[in-house]
């Protein structure tokens, strides 16, 4: 199941879902009959302005989910916090300048923003995530960043998960055998509706910790050029996230 998530994830997500319709349109429109011609070419054009538009941030900052937080967490619900845990977010794999594998950029984010918090609370630290591409595992990377560079111990570091319903499934009967029922949960602003509920699920207390929020560039102009698909995957990915948890949900 985590394999083919992760396969018709990439085939949905642009850049390849709308190159492969694309693509469908262009053959359709080699066909003999003449509607079948025009529906094709419209298609493909339709795939190609779509792709040309979800590259542009202010389309991909626009379809974040309407429920992800829009301010990080205030003093009060952080003091409430008895845990702070950390979701990892992708390895940089074998780093020549680190010497092997390290965090990833959406990794370090998330560690630098748990290192605040740890730090202003003194709250101990969770961090979540296997090696789900193989490799060295996420959670082991980012407890080394936090203690080596950060200065934060880490108190508990999960190595087993492989997606972010296992983060929730693995970590929580460890927090709970230490008493943690909770947490700060530390992750990107547009991923926390999906991490969160999942957490919750799993009899956690959750606090959202969001951290890299999408904002509007200084020059207007810049949001409207094409050139960034990474907002509109991580929106789309979330989307398609809370649309598996749903289905899983009614499934019998």
């Amino acid at each position: 199941m985590f394999l083919l998530k992760k396969i018709l994830t990439a085939l949905i997500l642009p850049p390849t879902g709308p190159v492969l319709l694309a693509l469908f349109g262009l053959w359709l429109s080699r066909r003999k009959n003449r509607r079948w011609q025009y529906g094709g070419l419209l298609l493909a054009t339709i795939s190609l302005l779509a792709l040309i538009a979800l590259a542009m941030p202010v389309v991909g900052n626009a379809l974040m989910p309407a429920s992800a937080p829009q301010a990080p967490i205030s003093a009060e619900a952080l003091r409430r916090a008895q845990a702070i845990v950390i979701l990892g977010g992708g390895s940089y794999y074998a780093a020549p300048e680190y010497g092997g594998d390290t965090v990833g950029s959406a990794s370090l984010v998330r560690a630098r923003y748990g290192a605040k918090l740890a730090r202003e609370t003194r709250l101990p630290v969770l961090v979540t995530s296997g090696s789900p591409h193989g490799g060295r595992a996420e959670a082991d990377s980012m407890r080394e960043v936090l203690e080596r560079e950060f200065g934060v111990k880490v108190r508990w570091t999960e190595t087993a998960s492989r997606d972010t319903a296992e983060n929730a499934s693995i970590s929580a009967p460890l927090l709970k055998a230490n008493g943690v029922t909770r947490i700060a949960l530390v992750t990107h602003a547009s991923h926390m509706p999906r991490a969160a509920e999942l957490f919750r699920r799993e009899g956690i207390d959750v606090l959202p910790a969001p951290t890299g929020f999408r904002r509007a560039s200084p020059s207007a102009v810049e949001d409207f050029l094409p050139r960034n698909l990474r907002p509109a995957q991580d929106a789309l990915h979330e989307h398609l996230g809370l649309l598996f948890n749903r289905l899983k949900d009614a499934m019998p």
